[in-house]
């Protein structure tokens, strides 16, 4: 059982014209990384990062809780050529051990439990090898925009899409808020999130036996400062 919400057959459906495709510098950090080992990714979804880090020669397994996101990615490639087991990334085990295990996009967030991402760690750790790394990308809670008071904020307000987020300060829950415009009528949705800071999930990683190797605030490896929006953290499996 997991505290992530399912992504819908609807939202599999149209999620790939909505994002934005895995972008060079991301492709190549996951490469470099992988080297000549295995990758696997948790919630891997329609394979935006998986299948063109596939096409760059990495062996990619992946771990998706949506059957409907899985359904979307086996249109592109087959199960033998890039293997996914439906289940959640906090338990579910597959074959073998990796060099790399990743999670981008902020996915973590989907686990609304402190619990729930403490397990997330330790299943990273149990599916890498010695020596083997954890990669994360994931925003930097922005608390410092809330005016006093005021729990809302807007993070898109464009021609198509409004967007803007609400939190729970005490629960470390935030729900994104989604109006886009289609055929001249807006449709709502909204999903949840629990937030966790950077030092937090370096404890996250301890409590797993793995070490923090590198942060950074972008896949391009610009240095990762006080102001920086997002980040891209790096842990370690020791060898021994």
């Amino acid at each position: 059982m997991t505290s992530s919400e399912l992504w819908t057959r609807e939202t599999a459906e149209r999620y790939d014209a909505e994002e934005t495709p895995a972008s060079g510098p991301t492709l190549d950090f996951l490469a470099e990384l992988a080297g000549d080992g295995r990758a696997l990714e948790f919630a891997i979804g329609t394979g935006r990062v998986g299948v063109p880090l596939r096409e760059r020669g990495v062996p990619v397994v992946g771990i998706e809780l949506s059957a409907h996101m899985a359904a979307v990615l086996r249109r592109k490639v087959d199960e033998d050529t890039l293997p996914v087991t439906i289940g959640d990334m906090a338990t579910t085990v597959v074959p073998g051990g990796f060099a790399l295990v990743y999670l981008v996009y902020n996915t973590i967030s989907n686990l609304l439990t402190q619990d729930e991402q403490v397990e997330c760690f330790r299943n990273a750790a149990r599916h890498l090898e010695p020596g083997g790394r954890f990669v994360i990308e994931l925003l930097v809670p922005p608390l410092r925009l809330l005016p006093p008071g005021q729990v809302a904020v807007p993070f898109d307000v464009s021609e198509r899409h409004l967007g803007f987020d609400t939190f729970d300060l005490v629960e470390q829950v935030l729900v994104s808020h989604h109006f886009t415009l289609e055929d001249g009528r807006y449709r709502r949705g909204n999903s949840r999130h629990r937030y966790a800071w950077p030092a937090e999930l370096d404890l996250m990683a301890r409590l797993a036996g793995l070490e923090l190797e590198r942060r950074v605030a972008d896949w391009d490896g610009t240095p990762f400062t006080q102001d920086s929006p997002k980040h891209v953290s790096v842990w370690r499996k020791p060898t021994a």
